[in-house]
């Protein structure tokens, strides 16, 4: 019976001020809430700056910088073998969980993996750690920390 751990999944979709600010708000809502005196503890699982790199990095690298949410679409329909006319039909739920199903553990192992070799890149090519609300982040794109919470995860249940 220790702390409740509690990951809020979300994009830091780009430096335009209504998303930064978009990313603020959420921050400081997780903050607010686990300061109201519960035994929740928020953790950030963040995507700079879409939840679609998390996916192609299952089944394929993606380090470059993107600059527009379109442009995974094509490294997205490589990596899994599909022919999505555009994000939309892609996000459509059967054919999210088409996608899904096409997943390993061992596609999970190598996501964690290309997210820390993104991770450690940032670091070496000096992209400074932001800090807020004692969250930690890089505004760099591609960046994410989702990865981190699926390793936990894995650790605890003795699968890697």
């Amino acid at each position: 019976m220790g702390k409740t751990e509690i990951t809020h999944i979300f994009d830091r979709e780009s430096e335009d001020e209504v998303h930064v600010q978009q990313f603020q708000t959420v921050l400081d809502r997780m903050k607010a809430a686990q300061n109201m005196g519960k035994n929740i503890k928020y953790q950030l699982g963040y995507s700079n700056f879409t939840f679609e790199l998390w996916i192609i990095l299952h089944k394929a690298d993606c380090n470059g910088s993107l600059t527009n949410r379109r442009q995974y679409l094509a490294p997205l329909n490589r990596a899994y073998g599909e022919d999505f006319e555009n994000l939309f039909q892609y996000n459509q739920e059967e054919k999210f969980k088409r996608i899904l199903s096409k997943l390993t553990l061992e596609d999970v192992r190598s996501a964690i993996q290309r997210s820390k070799v993104i991770m450690q890149r940032n670091r070496t090519n000096g992209c400074v750690e932001q800090k807020y609300k004692g969250y930690s982040y890089y505004k760099e794109n591609p960046s994410l920390s989702i990865w981190e919470v699926v390793e936990k995860i894995l650790k605890d249940c003795g699968l890697l």
